[in-house]
């Protein structure tokens, strides 16, 4: 939710239940034996334990089928509008798979009881929609920390846990919405997983919805920083990411460089909060959003039915399902909005779930149009006994591979990639019931070099000191336009590693670093510039990189 614009707002007993847990999940073996269940998490480690109703598998969102579930669906503020069951069967009238319902646990508004909660889930699998379950008390206003609201919203699942008991494959719980945290990572971190251990140790098997900080629009890149160490700590891997998308990730490259992210390190996401009039608070592309989430087979979920701003709903009609906002006509109706692109769970008799077989194997791609940061894959499309979905496009590198894009055709655009880089692709085919191909052959695709941008860096040492450096960098904006939201990538090329960092926020992975903007320096004016300085370690030898590039564009190195 925009809350910051709102107004309101072994021995045989061991194999024996070694198999029981296999069947019946880990909880069922911790009430049959306490202790070997302990032995037996212990020896684990951090192995992942298999869900069996939704879960996460690959990065990928899966039914307890094992079929791919991807939510198509809007935000309904039912714990401000209690009396309106009747949106729920309206949203599935318009071709949504999902509902995300807001909640109260107490400690802002009125806490929405277990029976409350269990009618909720009754009307959403009556009217066949997945149900996302979030707590909305959780948003920092200044006075709360994560720490506190986050572990306040999982002793309030805890409480629901006799209502949410045995709907693995109808409900997720996202724990909190736009958790505070929004300066020091560890503030958003470490709560998280705290919250996200406590309903592991009390049972929940479900899947789990973390929302970003800064108002779930991360932009300081904290989550996209931590992710991996969040989802590393959930020993179910049963969890998924949610960023809020308005007017921080907004133009078409910021949305495709989040996403893809995510997607390049094989973590799950989603759009949990996106959309509203154009006129407001900027004019952020959701078209790209949504035709990005449908390239990706990413989720999105649209703020929101009846939400406090942005309305899908003309409200001064009221609760109209025939009235529709123009961001509600947009979101159902739109190329790449629900109406087009929304598929029912096969828990509820979507799709084809007695068909078995998998489509034939995709030719091999053939790359044409080679860029500094895309190329367009072709392939022999596949042939199936009902008929071919889609296909999945993979970056294939060793014995690993990520998912890069999808297509309902027997082509497509990759985007988001590095110039100068080499990437080997493949292809898989999919039908409707979920069946997937084997995979096709590969093809080696090398970008080209990046154009000069309107933009070039200033990068010195300011101090050295034995083991340690201090930088400074200066992006100038040399276009005739402003860049709103910004992400630099540079190469250290002695082993240097950036320890802290003030101006942005940075990731490294070997010697390459990426930053993006702290809010103070998101934007910067035409002609004008922002510093960014930082702590760094190094070795015997402390080059300065020599390339750099903004948004995918090289920039001139002075």
């Amino acid at each position: 939710m925009r809350t910051a614009r709102s107004t309101t707002r072994k021995d045989p007993l061991a194999r024996l239940l070694t198999g029981l847990a296999a069947l019946f999940g880990l909880v069922v073996l911790v009430v049959l034996c306490p202790t070997a269940a302990q032995a037996q998490v212990e020896a684990q480690g951090e192995a992942k334990v298999q869900a069996t109703g939704l879960h996460i598998s690959d990065g990928r969102l899966l039914e307890g089928n094992g079929n791919d579930f991807v939510m198509r669906g809007v935000n309904h503020a039912h714990t401000w509008y209690p009396g309106e069951t009747q949106s729920l069967a309206d949203i599935k009238a318009l071709g949504a798979n999902s509902v995300r319902v807001v909640l109260s646990d107490g400690h802002r508004w009125s806490e929405n009881s277990a029976a409350d909660v269990a009618n909720v889930v009754a009307q959403c699998k009556a009217n066949r929609l997945i149900c996302v379950l979030e707590v909305h008390d959780t948003t920092g206003y200044g006075e709360d920390t994560a720490a506190g609201t986050l572990d306040h919203a999982a002793d309030y699942w805890i409480g629901l846990k006799s209502v949410l008991a045995g709907e693995e494959n109808y409900v997720i719980i996202n724990i909190g919405n736009e958790p505070w945290g929004n300066t020091d990572p560890a503030g958003w971190t470490d709560p998280t997983i705290a919250a996200v251990k406590k309903l592991r140790s009390a049972g929940f098997e479900h899947t789990i919805m973390v929302d970003a900080p800064n108002w779930g629009q991360d932009w300081q890149g904290v989550m996209r920083a931590n992710a991996q160490a969040v989802y590393d700590a959930d020993t179910t891997g049963n969890l998924i990411f949610s960023i809020h998308m308005y007017s921080v990730y907004d133009t078409a490259q910021e949305i495709t460089d989040y996403l893809n992210a995510f997607v390049d390190a094989g973590l799950p996401i989603l759009i949990g909060e996106f959309g509203g009039p154009a006129d407001q608070w900027g004019d952020p592309d959701e078209d790209t959003m949504m035709a990005t989430a449908e390239q990706l087979d990413l989720g999105y979920l649209a703020w929101s039915w009846s939400g406090n701003t942005d309305p899908i709903l003309d409200l001064a009609i009221g609760f109209d399902p025939n009235n529709l906002s123009s961001w509600g006509q947009r979101i159902f109706n739109g190329a790449n909005g629900i109406a087009q692109t929304s598929k029912e769970a096969t828990v509820f008799g979507g799709g084809n779930s007695g068909d078995t077989q998998a489509p034939t194997t995709p030719g091999t791609p053939t790359a044409s149009s080679v860029t500094a940061t895309s190329a367009a894959l072709a392939w022999t499309a596949s042939t199936d006994n009902v008929g071919v979905a889609g296909y999945d496009v993979v970056r294939v590198s060793g014995s690993s591979e990520t998912k890069v894009a999808a297509s309902t055709a027997n082509s497509v655009t990759v985007t988001g990639l590095t110039a100068d880089t080499a990437y080997t692709f493949a292809v898989y085919a999919r039908d409707a019931a979920g069946n997937r191909s084997a995979r096709s052959a590969t093809v080696n695709v090398t970008t080209g070099s990046a154009p000069a941008g309107n933009c070039s860096v200033g990068y010195r040492a300011t101090n050295e000191w034995s083991g340690g450096f201090q930088g400074e960098i200066v992006i100038r904006n040399t276009g005739t336009a402003a860049i709103s939201g910004w992400t630099l990538v540079f190469t250290f090329a002695n082993g240097q590693t950036v320890t802290n960092m003030w101006g942005g926020t940075p990731t490294q992975t070997g010697g390459t670093v990426s930053v993006v903007p702290a809010s103070y320096t998101s934007t910067i004016p035409a002609a004008g510039s922002v510093t960014v300085g930082f702590i760094g370690s190094k070795g015997a030898t402390n080059a300065a990189p020599t390339a750099f590039t903004l948004n995918g564009s090289a920039c001139t190195a002075t």
